[in-house]
């Protein structure tokens, strides 16, 4: 059991000071102040003293296989390591596969993820990569959801973006009715994670769908949609009829707004609140250990970069502290709206009964100083308590 001592929580709305008892992998008590009934109890002590209690991030698209390879076999980069989520506060992962669909498959990726979730942190997979049709496990996408607790949804499917398999409508509309019936059958979401290139078609696939079918906006979940300025523009519209989007974090975004016309997450933010955009319909991902390409204007490969997990962390402390973007505001991106999203109804929220999934803040600096998976200690006082399973031999 652990007790969380007089701190202040993010839930992620301000709830004020409180102690929070964790027993297990389960927040069991969530007060103002709790005292008496635990004197004979194995209870470690949590002071909260000048900290910040937040729910885990959950990054929602992360590449945990590697992703790149578009530069060559040398550019393909490498798997994640367990301390490279926790020590970036990230407690739930959702893996995914790219641009490369054939140099990574589907077992490798459901294999990362159960070896992520046996080392500590919660993990669930997208079914698919870049190309239409969808590489399935079983012989159908709805079979999939059916019968592989890990998948939750589709994607990533890349549109308008030379690297796509330039899908057609009939194409893409058959692949998101499948993961919406497969979804509806499983009682999972079903969602369709969408990769939005800077091509001029932005999102007239998602449009068409929403116009010429049954199916809602709300089974989409295009990401990138600060890629560029008119993108940004676009996405926003999309989100004020009621879809969601997805920013790319970035761990270095003086270097994306100047190099590659990326609009950094504070701005992003910012522009969506200003057009009243609900604040259930954002959120930010890292694109984690994805590879980060650019090209020239004729769509020449030249230079690699690569997403990490700490680019969250970033995006939020900016928000607040060069937007003015309240902490509760912004903290929504990577905890309650993705978990709401992706229906993780244990995860996302600081409350009795939900997962212990927790991150605790430099109330001054919102750097990450102890997080929380599951009811255990990953990172304490910035100090990494549990290593990946090589990364024990590499540490001792």
């Amino acid at each position: 059991m652990k007790l969380i001592r007089q701190i202040d929580v993010y839930a992620p709305e301000y709830l004020g000071k409180k102690d929070v008892l964790v027993a297990g992998n389960k927040i069991v008590a969530l007060e103002e102040r709790l005292s008496g009934g635990y004197e004979e109890l194995n209870v470690e002590e949590i002071s909260g003293d000048g900290k910040i209690l937040t729910p885990g991030f959950i990054d929602a698209h992360f590449h945990i296989l590697g992703g790149g390879g578009e530069g060559g076999y040398h550019n393909r980069t490498p798997e994640v390591t367990l301390s490279q989520l926790t020590t970036a506060g990230v407690t739930t992962v959702v893996g995914c596969i790219g641009t490369d669909g054939e140099g990574r498959d589907m077992t490798a990726l459901i294999s990362k993820a159960r070896g992520l979730e046996a080392e500590g942190v919660s993990t669930y997979v997208y079914v698919g990569s870049y190309r239409l049709p969808v590489k399935t496990v079983t012989d159908s996408l709805i079979k999939d959801f059916l019968t592989i607790d890990k998948i939750i949804g589709i994607g990533e499917i890349a549109v308008s973006d030379h690297r796509s398999s330039q899908p057609t409508f009939e194409e893409f509309a058959h692949a998101v009715a499948d993961a919406r019936v497969g979804g509806m059958l499983s009682g999972k979401a079903g969602i369709v994670n969408v990769h939005l290139g800077g091509g001029k078609r932005k999102l007239d696939l998602l449009d068409r769908i929403v116009e010429e079918t049954e199916i809602p906006i709300t089974q989409f979940y295009p990401t990138h949609a600060n890629r560029t300025t008119e993108l940004l523009e676009a996405c926003i519209e999309f989100a004020k009829k009621g879809g969601t989007i997805d920013f790319t974090a970035s761990e270095d975004p003086d270097f994306w707004e100047k190099t590659d016309g990326e609009v950094r997450f504070s701005k992003a933010l910012k522009q969506l609140l200003e057009a009243q955009v609900s604040l259930d319909n954002f959120t930010l991902t890292s694109d984690g250990q994805g590879s980060l390409p650019y090209f020239d204007e004729e769509n020449r490969f030249i230079g690699m970069g690569v997403g990490s997990a700490k680019s969250l962390l970033v995006g939020i402390k900016e928000a607040v502290q060069k937007e003015n973007i309240p902490l509760d505001i912004a903290l929504r991106a990577v905890t309650c709206n993705p978990a709401r999203i992706l229906k993780l109804e244990q995860k996302g929220r600081i409350a009795v009964g939900k997962d212990a999934d927790l991150c605790i803040l430099d109330k001054e600096t919102l750097e990450i100083d102890t997080v929380i998976a599951n009811g255990k200690l990953m990172v304490q006082e910035k100090q990494v308590k549990v290593w990946g399973t090589f990364e024990q031999i590499i540490n001792n």
